[in-house]
């Protein structure tokens, strides 16, 4: 039976160290996320999830470190569960053994604390929402900067390769590339 760790952060300058910091267990595998947690789309939940095998337990600080939508949550432990993989949330005491129906105390909790979780999320972007659109009307807001200038696109295209060559080369979407070359026609 290995212990393995899941830690996440949401942007790279979050510091990981609080979490699973004094559990006295002694992970085999540690696997370290900084990014959202709105989505399961994530390199190292993905790498953990073909490293994890049955007997295992997969140790994770608390609910929100490992998804921010119910749907998502639920569908990762109960997923685990059926693999034979035990996960446990430390913050919460909530523990999902492998192989038994649990117990329907943790069961509401985890669904009490996703729906908490996915609203957070939510009312985050809401009020970055509020932030964008009120410093667009004092015209402070520009958005992102672009990754690459309209020039390096362009002058890429005159050597004639194709706009899919093109957004290859320079690392962009072909949207990016089509929208560049729009605005010299």
């Amino acid at each position: 039976m290995t212990h393995v760790a899941y830690i996440r952060v949401s942007t790279v300058e979050q510091n990981t160290e609080r979490q699973l910091k004094d559990t006295g267990v002694n992970f085999s595998k540690v696997f370290e996320d900084k990014c959202s947690g709105g989505s399961v789309k994530r390199p190292q939940l993905e790498a953990m999830k073909e490293y994890v095998r049955e007997g295992d337990t997969i140790h994770i600080h608390s609910i929100d470190r490992l998804a921010r939508d119910l749907g998502d949550l639920k569908a990762l432990v109960s997923g685990w569960n059926n693999e034979g993989v035990n996960v446990q949330f430390h913050k919460e005491g909530l523990h999902f053994k492998a192989g038994e129906n649990g117990s329907k105390t943790a069961d509401l909790m985890l669904n009490i604390l996703g729906a908490v979780a996915e609203f957070e999320r939510s009312m985050i972007r809401e009020r970055q929402a509020e932030g964008i659109a009120k410093a667009k009307a004092k015209g402070i807001y520009k958005g992102r900067k672009p990754s690459i200038d309209k020039a390096s696109i362009l002058a890429e295209l005159d050597t004639g390769l194709s706009m899919r060559k093109v957004a290859e080369k320079l690392g962009v979407s072909l949207s990016t590339v089509q929208r560049a070359k729009q605005v010299t026609m």
